[in-house]
Order: structure tokens, then C-alpha cells, then sequence
């Protein structure tokens, strides 16, 4: 039976770090973070635009790329100075990339939709946990903005590197990376028992953000894609209603849970393999 998540609760006095959100549905559920009274963590890689998303919300600015994981070091290590207590992390950055490779020596899609937020989350875990001690139950969350094309993407642990097979444009990595986030979250959920931290992912919806490129035919096909205010409020949802209506570990379909996976997502095995070669990957986990 699906559940609809119910409507966000005030924030006063909670951290939030968005993570791409100097643009489209991370800007977007920034500035509602904002007006429900929490503290918003402004990350983006664009100063100018991360900034100006900071200035809006009354948050703080923090810059990162994701194609270098020591940038994404930094960013972990700035965020724990800031702020004693972490509520809630959405990983959200994320996108289709070009068929090349990070100066990490790591595939481009592969790092920015996965490897960034797995060491971000994992830099960032105790504090949570530790924040968790102290507040309301449940309300420690970790949120990964993940997406329906998790359905077209498979995870191989012998090629977490996208080395093989047909690029498709970077839809088919992009896919796999949406369902490795999934993968992420579940195992996520698994080893936080008993923590007080839950970790949920999502489908936005179909956005109309500057994701995907301007070509014509994409150009077209926004024209059926809903506003990002709408692709944010499941991710707001997730970090400010109260209580959560599932358990830690469930994949919302925009507003309703539990949405349509692949089948690889309820691969316990497979989520644990690919937490246990992500962390060999960036030495934390």
C-alpha cells in the first residue's frame, strides 16, 4: 500500500546541508528550508550563484567539486567547524557527465552522483549520529535525491567505472548511478540501526532545470517537465515532516512511498559490496 508523506513541520533550530543547491531543485528547497525556519548549508560549485542562494535563505555559502574528492574533504571539514549539529544532509548534487575522467582517476558520472556523497556522508556520519543523542526522535535524516532512470541503470562491482559497454550519451551511467544511490541509502538504513539517524531516497519528478543540456529535442521535452519548487518537495519533505510514515530505507516516487525500483535495488548483497568497494575507493567507511 503506498503512503503519501505528509506535510512539512517547522525547522527552528535544525541544520540543514543541501548539497547542489546554487541551482534548480536544491535552490528551490533551500529557500523552503529557509522560510521553515531552519539553518540552511548552502553547498554549490558556482560562487556566485552558491552565494547569492546563501544571501537569499540567510544561509551560509560552501563551495565544492565533486570531481576532486579533497575538495569534497574540505567541504567536510568546513561543515564540521561550522556547525556543532547536523540534522539533516541531502545529497543532491549529482547530473549526466561527459565520457571522461576525474583527476581522482575515477569515472566523471560515477564520482559526481556517487563516490562524492558516499565520502561526504561518511566524513559527516559522526556528527550526525552525535546530533542524533540529542534530538527529537527521527528527526536525524540523511536524504539522497535519487531518480526514476534508476530503473535503466545496473550496477556491476567489477565495473563501478562505467569502462564497458554502450555510453549512450551518459544516460546509462547516470542511470546506475541514481540506483547506486538507492543501493547507498538502503545500506545506509541498515547500519544506522539504533543510531537515530535514517536515510531515505527519492525521485524528483521529471524538472525543469538546466540538467540534461539545451539541445532541441531536450529543449522540447522540458516543456513537459514540472517547475523545480515541485521537483523540491520531496526532498523538503523528507528533511522536515514529522514523523516520517515508512522506515529508514524506503525510496519515495515523488510525494508516495514505497516507489517502483529495479530489481537490484533489494539486492542486500549487492548494496553492501558496493559500500564496501566505495569505501576501499575513498578510504572512508
Amino acid at each position: 500500500m503506498s503512503v503519501r508523506l505528509p506535510d512539512p513541520a517547522r525547522m527552528e533550530g535544525r541544520t540543514v546541508v543541501v548539497t547542489g543547491a546554487s541551482s534548480g531543485i536544491g535552490r528551490a528547497a533551500a529557500r523552503e528550508l529557509a522560510l521553515l525556519g531552519a539553518d540552511v548549508a548552502v553547498v554549490g560549485r558556482n560562487r556566485e550563484r552558491t552565494e547569492a542562494v546563501a544571501a537569499e535563505t540567510g544561509g551560509r555559502a560552501f563551495l565544492v567539486d565533486y570531481d576532486r574528492l579533497e575538495s569534497v574533504r574540505e567541504l567536510a571539514a568546513a561543515l564540521l567547524e561550522a556547525y556543532p549539529a547536523i540534522h539533516v544532509l541531502a545529497n543532491n548534487a549529482g547530473g549526466t557527465a561527459a565520457r571522461d575522467t576525474t583527476p581522482d582517476g575515477h569515472d566523471l558520472t560515477f564520482q559526481r552522483n556517487h563516490l562524492g556523497g558516499f565520502l561526504l556522508t561518511g566524513l559527516l556520519l559522526d556528527r550526525l549520529k552525535a546530533t542524533a543523542k540529542a534530538a527529537p526522535t527521527g528527526s536525524v535524516r540523511i536524504v539522497q535525491t535519487s531518480s526514476a532512470a534508476a530503473r535503466s541503470g545496473r550496477v556491476r562491482l567489477d565495473d563501478l567505472e562505467n569502462r564497458t559497454g554502450p555510453w549512450l550519451g551518459g544516460f546509462r551511467a547516470y542511470g546506475t548511478g541514481k540506483l547506486e544511490n538507492i543501493l547507498f541509502t538502503r545500506e545506509l538504513a541498515r547500519r544506522l540501526q539504533g543510531t537515530g539517524v535514517s536515510a531515505y531516497a527519492f525521485h524528483p519528478g521529471f524538472v525543469a532545470t538546466s540538467f540534461g543540456g539545451e539541445g532541441v529535442v531536450m529543449s522540447a521535452v522540458k516543456r513537459l517537465a514540472i517547475p523545480p519548487e515541485a521537483g523540491a518537495a520531496p526532498l523538503v519533505g523528507l528533511a522536515a515532516a514529522d514523523p516520517l510514515p515508512v522506515p529508514s530505507g524506503n525510496f519515495f516516487d515523488r510525494l508516495t512511498a514505497p516507489g517502483r525500483t529495479p530489481g537490484q535495488a533489494d539486492d542486500a548483497a549487492l548494496a553492501r559490496g558496493l559500500w564496501e568497494a566505495s569505501a576501499r575507493i575513498v578510504g572512508v567507511g
